[in-house]
């Protein structure tokens, strides 16, 4: 294998440029110049447009393969502003809608676990729970019986839980008052409750979106500067269908659907480790041939989702090598990477208050 000599032949430009082009083979990338290489001597510090904790040692142990055993290499995160409906919000990088066609099928938890995966990989993030008629992040994160304060009357701070910052209509009326609301008394919460939060500097802020398909799912993608769309399902039949309406509905708004995430796809015996498919098999798959969209992930039916949601505390951080918590920061991962591709980064001057890089040092 040839290395890189240390001579002064080898420029900090080139190393640069190979480092890239072995980037953007590891992560298949078509749009490597998103990547940002500074190179001193030995040291190199790469800028990931995108969360990679979860492959970091790979990617290191590959790029010294490459390179040479004696490079010291370095992650950073400088995650871009993509393209939005409208124009971003302050502090506010990227939205990302976490929806279902139907109630049931796990979005909730899907939603707070993929922000507990994005944080747990080093980005800043958000999570407003936009599920109106049924708030249940505040239970999920521990922070049901919360307020969020206001500094001057007019807006909110969010409530800090787990590293995120969350919002939600649950901090602010009784569960049993906000599911008797119409349409347009809860497409105006939603927006008080996104434009009145004094956000603090994000990179991505996941939206649990109200599952359904109907008028007001549409009000609130209409007016949410959405940036792309996270469809959850369960492989059977009729949540496929219902499924398929909310990427249809995506789609008709010309918001990118990254992909999809199948709740409930197996249950494994504890004893026997024999895997039964509850609710079919490979009902997701259908869609994501159908409409050419990445399977972020297959969650199984196992009892430790639920206990950990209802005791507000986070699998993630408390055990992050938990096959469930390696399943979503695989996805947290790939539905970044998938951003990336599919979006349109927009000029700095487009926000320049969120253009601020974030670095996580090893």
């Amino acid at each position: 294998m040839k290395f890189f000599s240390r001579s002064k032949a080898t420029s900090s430009s080139q190393i640069s440029v190979s480092v890239i082009s072995h980037l953007g083979k590891i992560f298949h990338s078509t749009k490597p110049e998103l990547f940002q290489v500074k190179v001193n001597d030995k040291q190199v510090d790469i800028y990931f447009p995108f969360v990679i904790d979860a492959v970091w040692d790979e990617v290191k142990s590959t790029l010294a393969q490459k390179l040479g055993p004696d490079m010291v290499f370095s992650k950073y995160y400088n995650v871009p502003i993509f393209s939005a409906q409208k124009p971003p919000l302050p502090n506010i990088k990227n939205i990302i809608a976490v929806s279902s066609g139907k109630g049931g099928v796990g979005k909730s938890a899907s939603a707070v676990n993929l922000a507990l995966a994005l944080k747990r990989q080093g980005a800043r993030v958000g999570i407003l729970d936009a599920d109106i008629y049924g708030p249940s992040v505040p239970i999920m994160l521990g922070t049901q019986n919360e307020n969020p304060n206001s500094p001057d009357n007019k807006t909110m701070l969010p409530i800090m839980a787990h590293g995120l910052a969350s919002n939600s209509i649950g901090y602010l009326v009784k569960s049993d008052h906000a599911s008797i609301w119409r349409g347009p008394m809860a497409s105006k919460a939603l927006n008080q409750l996104l434009t009145q939060t004094k956000w603090p500097m994000l990179d991505y802020l996941i939206v649990d979106m109200p599952p359904g398909t109907g008028d007001i799912q549409l009000t609130m993608c209409q007016q949410l500067p959405l940036t792309a769309a996270v469809v959850v399902t369960t492989p059977q039949d009729l949540a496929l269908s219902d499924a398929a309406k909310g990427i249809a509905m995506f789609e008709k708004l010309n918001i990118p659907v990254l992909g999809l995430i199948e709740n409930m796809s197996y249950f494994e015996c504890g004893h026997c480790h024999k895997r039964t498919t509850i609710f079919g098999e490979k009902g997701a798959q259908k869609l994501s041939d159908k409409y050419a969209l990445p399977m972020l992930a297959k969650v199984p039916l196992n009892p430790i989702i639920r206990e950990y949601a209802d005791a507000g505390r986070s699998l993630i951080d408390e055990q992050s090598d938990h096959d469930i918590s390696i399943i979503y920061q695989q996805a947290a991962m790939d539905i970044t990477r998938y951003l990336c591709e599919e979006a349109e980064v927009l000029p700095v001057a487009a926000n320049m208050a969120s253009s601020i890089e974030i670095t996580k040092l090893d």
